[in-house]
């Protein structure tokens, strides 16, 4: 949103907060001049809002009586951007955000113009989302872990590791990353007295503790990238070291943020480290990579592979 359309609205609480605002009292609230004021309202008055004029020495503004609250100040790319983010908010995993995401849609449809509207509902319409797999997170955790993120508040929550063992824990939270179909939370752990990667689906009762922290230098500029980089360094059930036939930095632009580590081995091939606790995602992911490949000393994969082999081989004999 422009500095201008947020004024706009800031402007229009203030009027529906108080009967009567002398024009000086608004240009110091809003931190302009009287002048830059006088315009704003005259801005408001061409989009249909009744913002009398006040006589006597100091003059003013009021909104007439029962006025509601305005349609939102946006742009058209400003209207679909939104439009688009609520009709495919189904992908993120969060529990309930499809109605909600829709409900939400609805009402800003009500509040835009027409020819806007027609587009936002030709969007509705042409556009489908499904849902990812796994678990999902509660819509309330994710406010309060982002309330702490910013305001530099420590938060406690109860936590269950990957080896099924529950603790409580003490963090500085410093920023919240969607990454495939999870979400995690980057945060310094007080007890661990290092930085760590929470998955917010195993997360419960969080709770803020009202202590502010200074905020920490992350070891990654990019949170995503550190997100992205501690799981693929993780201790995994499967283990795999993968030869690809094409240049490393061709696979890392393709998968910017991929789930392992890239070594370049020649001009035309390159090593891929990797690990999982499912084989069918150790395969998928390699697979998705779109390259030649073999597998390294890792048995359990090859038999899988083979057995993946087997089944689409079988798969397309039949169709064809």
């Amino acid at each position: 949103m422009t500095a201008t359309s947020g004024r706009l609205l800031q402007l229009l609480s203030l009027l529906q907060a108080r009967r009567d605002w002398p024009g000086h009292e608004l240009a110091e609230r809003l931190e302009v001049s009287g002048r830059t004021v006088r315009r704003d309202v005259e801005r408001l008055r061409e989009l249909g809002y009744p913002v009398e004029s006040l006589t006597g020495p100091a003059g003013g503004y009021r909104l007439r009586a029962g006025t509601a609250m305005p349609p939102l100040l946006l742009d058209d790319d400003e209207a679909i951007a939104i439009a688009v983010g609520l009709r495919t908010a189904a992908s993120t995993a969060v529990a309930g955000i499809e109605e909600t995401a829709v409900r939400a849609l609805v009402k800003l449809e009500q509040v835009l113009p027409g020819h806007l509207r027609r587009r936002v509902q030709a969007l509705q319409v042409a556009t489908a989302t499904l849902a990812p797999p796994g678990p999902t997170v509660d819509p309330e955790c994710l406010t309060v872990l982002a309330a702490g993120c910013r305001d530099a508040e420590r938060v406690r929550f109860g936590y269950r590791g990957r080896d099924g063992v529950d603790t409580r824990r003490d963090v500085e939270p410093h920023a919240l990353v969607h990454l495939g179909s999870r979400w995690y939370l980057v945060a310094w752990c007080l007890a661990r007295a290092d930085w760590r990667t929470f998955r917010l689906d195993r997360i419960t009762r969080p709770a803020s503790t009202g202590v502010r922290f200074a905020p920490r230098k992350l070891p990654d500029d990019d949170p995503a990238a550190y997100v992205a980089r501690t799981l693929s360094t993780a201790n995994y059930r499967y283990e795999a070291r993968v030869t690809l036939f094409a240049p490393a930095d061709e696979v890392t632009a393709r998968m910017p943020h991929l789930w392992g580590r890239v070594e370049p081995r020649d001009e035309t091939s390159c090593t891929y480290r990797t690990g999982d606790d499912s084989l069918d995602w150790l395969a998928l992911r390699i697979a998705m990579l779109g390259v030649d490949f073999e597998v390294e000393g890792s048995p359990e994969l090859s038999a899988h592979l083979r057995t993946l082999a087997g089944r689409f081989s079988r798969a397309a004999a039949a169709v064809a």
